[in-house]
C-alpha cells in the first residue's frame, strides 16, 4: 500500500456544497419574503366583497334546499347582497368610468331594490329571485371578471 501524499490538500468540494446550500436556502427564503410583501401591497377589497357576496348567495341556495324560504332566513342575506352592492364602484374604482361596468353596477342595485321591495315568500319565489340576481351578475362578470 501507498501512504497518503503529505503535500495533498483536503477537498474543497464539501465547502462549496455546503455554500450553494446555504446560497439556495437564503434564496428561497428571500423570495417568499419578496412574494408576501408584495401580497400584502394588493387591494384585497374587490375580492372580499365578491367573496361576501358569493357566501350570502350560497346562503340563500342552502335556506331554499332546505325549504327555509320565510322572511325571518332571508330577507338578511338579500338585504345584505343590496348592502355590499353599493359597495362595487368603490371596490372596482379602476373601472368606475367605463360605461358597461356602472351600468351593471347599477343594474345589480335596481335588481336588489326590486327584490327588496317584493320580497319572495316560498322557495319558487326564492329560486326565481337567485336566478335574477344571477342574471345581473352575471352582467358584470362575463365583460369583467379575469
Amino acid at each position: 500500500m501507498s501512504s497518503p501524499d503529505p503535500n495533498r490538500r483536503p477537498s474543497a468540494a464539501g465547502r462549496y456544497l455546503f455554500l450553494l446550500v446555504l446560497g439556495l436556502v437564503l434564496g428561497a427564503i428571500a423570495t417568499v419574503m419578496i412574494l408576501r410583501t408584495l401580497e400584502a401591497r394588493k387591494d384585497h377589497f374587490p375580492e372580499a366583497l365578491m367573496q361576501v357576496q358569493s357566501w350570502h348567495m350560497d346562503q340563500l341556495g342552502a335556506d331554499m334546499k332546505q325549504n327555509r324560504c320565510n322572511a325571518t332566513d332571508i330577507l338578511p342575506h338579500l338585504q345584505a347582497l343590496r348592502m355590499t352592492s353599493n359597495d362595487i364602484d368603490a371596490a372596482f374604482a379602476d373601472l368606475r368610468e367605463d360605461k358597461r361596468f356602472s351600468a351593471a353596477s347599477s343594474d345589480m342595485r335596481a335588481t336588489m331594490d326590486r327584490v327588496l321591495s317584493n320580497p319572495p315568500l316560498t322557495c319558487e319565489g326564492l329560486g326565481a329571485v337567485m336566478k335574477e340576481i344571477g342574471r345581473s351578475c352575471k352582467g358584470c362578470h362575463q365583460d369583467f371578471k379575469n
